[in-house]
Formats: C-alpha cells, structure tokens, sequence
C-alpha cells in the first residue's frame, strides 16, 4: 500500500471495488468516524463492523472518481471528491446508484505500514448525495 494520502483514497475506492476489507483504511480510535448515505457510524469497533458487513451484503460495484482533492499536512491530510458510486445489494438483488460528495480527515501512522496497512488512515469519512435515499 501507499504512503501518500491520494493513492491512499484510490487504494480504498480500489478496494471498494473489488470487494476487499476495507477496516484497514480506517484508524482504530474511539474517535474515528465515518458518515455513509443512510448511517452514521462512531468509533473504530462500530465503523468496521459497518464495513465488513458492506462487503458481505454488496457486490459489483463501480466507483468513479470525479473531482479528488487531497492537502497533506504534517501529520494530517484532507480529502474531498465527487464520486459516482453504484452497487448490487445481493440480499435483494436491487441495484443502487449515486451521485455522492465525499470529505473527511487522514492521520499520519508510519508503523501502520509494518502491519499490512497503509501509513495514512481515514480518522473521518463523510459521504453525503442530494439524492432522495
């Protein structure tokens, strides 16, 4: 994995994509959180129960990145983007599209890499959609 923050991001949509865990991404802190569509989510524990049981329930999906913005700091980094984002729930077969706002926070965590992760962790994510849900 990436030591950068924007190859971070498109490592995670990487994922996404093809099914992958995403809790990696995430900073294992009760302060991390993440703002899906329909959900609000506080704290490591809740944040990747959350995205294990997306991967379980969801296939097929498409990301498509249309506006990444990402500043590093230090020891922190921001992210915004305009993400076109579709899936197949495969419990009912529905397939869902959206025209999604992403931002949110990265954390510097250089012995995150030894583990398998990346050196830059998601400590907030917000998605957000002017569409009806």
């Amino acid at each position: 994995m990436s030591d950068e923050p924007t190859a971070v991001v498109r490592d995670y949509y990487e994922a996404l994509r093809t099914g992958d865990p995403l809790e990696a991404y995430f900073e294992e802190d009760k302060s991390t959180v993440k703002f899906g569509i329909s959900e609000a989510l506080f704290g490591y524990e809740e944040v990747s129960e959350a995205l294990r049981s997306q991967t379980e329930t969801t296939a097929e999906w498409s990301v498509e990145s249309d506006h990444l913005v990402v500043t590093t700091h230090t020891d922190a980094a921001t992210f915004a983007d305009e993400v076109t984002m579709a899936w197949t729930d495969t419990e009912s077969g529905e397939r869902r599209r959206f025209e999604t706002r992403w931002s949110g926070s990265l954390v510097h965590h250089p012995s995150a890499e030894s583990s398998g992760g990346p050196e830059w962790l998601f400590n907030t994510m917000h998605v957000s959609t002017a569409d009806t849900v």
